[in-house]
């Protein structure tokens, strides 16, 4: 009977202290929301560090998580095209036989072009140092726009270099960890890119909008803009490098001319860094000036 009785007095702590724990465990978590809210604002260097180096334990693990996904993905592609072998063949006979074609020209242009730069004494472009990185996690949302790879400062990533896939560009790195680093796609809100319309060579900025298609701004009124114009990056400010393919006029309505990039970003698995020696806009935090007070004299 004592045991009993010792079990209903348990049984009688145990239903209060549970009713108490879900009355008051919301208002906990409202609590604590609002004071990392304060920390964030009060110490924002330290809490970007604090979360560089959580993304960078957590990058391994999502990395392993990925791979199964993938797998699945790659085996579902491979019963697709198994299907789709035979036009796909038929196809690549009538574009091999064009491209024979192609290839002549090219190659007496590729001749013309070098003894014409010869005769100008052209100075090539850089060659520039790539990076690959797989893609390990979507790090955005609704409001946005970014993913993470498993490449940081160990594998000499660095903020403000342009990432490319699928032969398009992605959007530039702005955040940095040891093994790790944060893409701005250009679809988010905060990326700006300036490019070039290739047939009239109007320059523009492509600006996101957290919306799959980004748009112009700063064209000029009587820009013969049409849907199906290509667009590339323009070199202008030193951000990106001239000639990086963006996508091509998807619209061109009242008030707005959206871009269709070429990176199909939900299939986004891999992407390439690409460092061409510039600087950018996007120094790294230790250069960046002081808030408070004057900048450091510079040390002779």
């Amino acid at each position: 009977m004592a045991s009993r009785g010792g079990n209903l007095s348990i049984v009688g702590l145990a239903v209060p202290l549970r009713v108490w724990v879900q009355r008051f465990a919301f208002l906990a978590l409202v609590a604590l929301a609002f004071a990392l809210m304060l920390l964030s604002k009060a110490e924002t260097a330290a809490v970007e560090r604090a979360r560089l180096a959580i993304v960078d334990d957590f990058v391994p693990v999502l990395y392993a998580l990925s791979r199964p996904a993938q797998s699945a993905g790659e085996a579902i592609d491979a019963v697709e095209n198994l299907f789709l072998t035979y036009a796909d063949n038929a196809r690549l006979r009538r574009e091999n036989a064009e491209l024979a074609r192609w290839v002549d020209l090219a190659l007496q242009l590729e001749l013309e072009n070098a003894t014409l730069r010869a005769q100008l004494s052209h100075v090539p472009d850089n060659t520039p140092n790539m990076v690959s990185a797989r893609v390990v996690a979507d790090a955005g949302g609704a409001f946005f726009h970014s993913v993470l790879v498993n490449a940081g400062k160990r594998d000499f990533v660095r903020r403000g270099q342009a990432v490319v896939a699928q032969g398009g560009l992605v959007g530039r790195v702005v955040a940095v960890g040891e093994r790790s680093a944060r893409i701005l796609l250009l679809t988010d809100i905060n990326s700006r890119v300036p490019v070039i319309v290739l047939s009239t060579g109007d320059r523009a900025v492509l600006a996101g909008d957290n919306t799959r298609q980004p748009k112009l701004l700063y064209l000029t009124s009587t820009a013969p803009i049409s849907p199906g114009d290509r667009i590339v990056t323009s070199g202008d400010g030193g951000l990106f490098p001239r000639g990086l393919v963006v996508g091509a006029v998807a619209d061109v309505a009242e008030g707005r001319i959206s871009v269709e990039p070429l990176v199909n970003f939900a299939r986004l698995d891999e992407a390439m860094v690409l460092d061409y020696g510039l600087d950018g806009v996007l120094p790294p935090p230790e250069r960046m000036p002081a808030r408070d007070g004057p900048s450091p004299a510079p040390s002779k």
